[in-house]
């Protein structure tokens, strides 16, 4: 199967307290890179994703959000934390010694002093393993999505395989007839200039014209070089450096043809053939 690097999926997954919100997207990259953002109760678990993430993918600029959204019908109850209090009130007595003017810490500062109010217990295993079977869940229709992307460009390079296989057929046939009318305007000339035709001369004249236009070897790699890019299509993986140098490959021999061609209906196939190759190229820029 055929992997876009485009790709979307998101899955919220309710625990303890809260919910979960993990969102997956992606765009093409020539490597696989990773980009993080999340909150920082669960920065710790970046490691445990980045490596889940690189089994699944090998391609492409993937940005991870996860956040952790409290309950807002949750009932809390607050309490003072009395030991830190006690720490609190002694590290004021210690400051004043030094600096009897400062002022006192309000109510306020104090309440909103870090850890000062009791926050609820939190199973820390358990919202990891949470964290991890919605990152599971989520691959799989990041990975999905990615395929169905795929499939779309399989069948959009395959359309063009074949309009290029038919542009191909349509040229080859013009060459030997190419050959043909040169051979019996040279003849005419001869007859014309010199009252009869030399035929070894015209053998010579006609092999050296027939050198010159044979493209015959460049349609043969193209049909092979085609093979080759169905053959990969249908095998699959990780397939888009492989298509992206076989595009290379292709648009040399349609160069080629172009610059040995002395019929109108040849220049304009290379053309198409260049044309048709650009717009497969692009799209391979999206595959994995």
């Amino acid at each position: 199967m055929i992997y876009s690097m485009t790709g979307y999926a998101a899955k919220t997954r309710e625990v303890a307290g809260g919910s979960l919100h993990l969102e997956l997207r992606s765009v093409n990259s020539r490597f696989l890179d990773i980009h993080f953002r999340i909150v920082d109760d669960l920065r710790v678990l970046e490691p445990a994703l980045r490596e889940a993430i690189t089994a699944k993918l090998a391609r492409g600029k993937v940005e991870l959000r996860l956040n952790l959204v409290a309950s807002q019908s949750q009932n809390r109850q607050l309490a003072i934390n009395a030991d830190l209090l006690t720490q609190l009130q002694a590290l004021e007595g210690q400051v004043r010694q030094t600096l009897p003017n400062a002022a006192a810490l309000s109510v306020a500062e104090v309440l909103r002093w870090p850890g000062m109010l009791g926050e609820p217990e939190v199973d820390t295993a358990a919202l990891h393993a949470a964290v991890q079977a919605t990152l599971k869940e989520a691959l799989e229709d990041f990975t999905a999505s990615r395929a169905r992307e795929g499939a779309k460009l399989a069948a959009m390079i395959q359309e063009r395989v074949d309009k290029i296989r038919a542009t191909v057929a349509a040229v080859a046939p013009l060459i030997p007839q190419a050959q043909a009318t040169y051979q019996d305007k040279l003849k005419q000339r001869l007859v014309e200039a010199l009252g009869s035709a030399d035929d070894e001369r015209v053998r010579q004249e006609v092999v050296l014209y027939a050198t010159r236009i044979d493209v015959d070897e460049e349609l043969s790699r193209l049909q092979a070089h085609l093979t080759e890019v169905e053959r990969i299509l249908k095998a699959g993986g990780n397939a888009g450096k492989r298509l992206d140098f076989l595009m290379q490959e292709l648009n040399r021999e349609a160069n080629t043809l172009g610059s040995k061609s002395v019929l109108s209906e040849v220049s304009k196939a290379s053309m198409d053939l260049k044309l048709l190759i650009e717009q497969m190229r692009e799209q391979i820029q999206n595959i994995e």
